[in-house]
């Protein structure tokens, strides 16, 4: 359901949404790769915590500059959780990536 409603929030916001890995649909984790206009990927999960909104950090600190990394880094990520879901948003600008996280939460 959560992954339903990104994809509707990204297009809404001017973007879109593509399933990399489909995960477990009821237990499965998630994962958002975000690009803007296609470039700049950035990798965020949701931090767990008491709010009682869902919150998410940036989980890799460095420049990405190949979809060689990405890929790799979700092939560990999907060894380690097998019914995890990763999703790749592509926005206009970070500011609408912002946008469409607050409108899930």
């Amino acid at each position: 359901m959560l992954v339903s409603a990104l994809r509707r929030q990204a297009e809404a916001h001017g973007g879109f949404a593509m399933v990399i890995r489909k995960g477990d649909p009821e237990a499965g984790s998630l994962m958002i790769i975000r690009r803007e206009k296609g470039e700049n990927p950035t990798i965020f999960e949701p931090v767990p915590g008491s709010s009682a909104t869902r919150e998410w950090r940036e989980i890799v600190h460095q420049v990405i500059d190949s979809d060689e990394y990405i890929s790799k880094y979700c092939q560990r990520l999907a060894s380690r959780d097998p019914d995890i879901w990763i999703i790749e948003l592509d926005v206009p600008f970070a500011q609408r990536f912002t946008d469409i996280l607050a409108a899930i939460s």
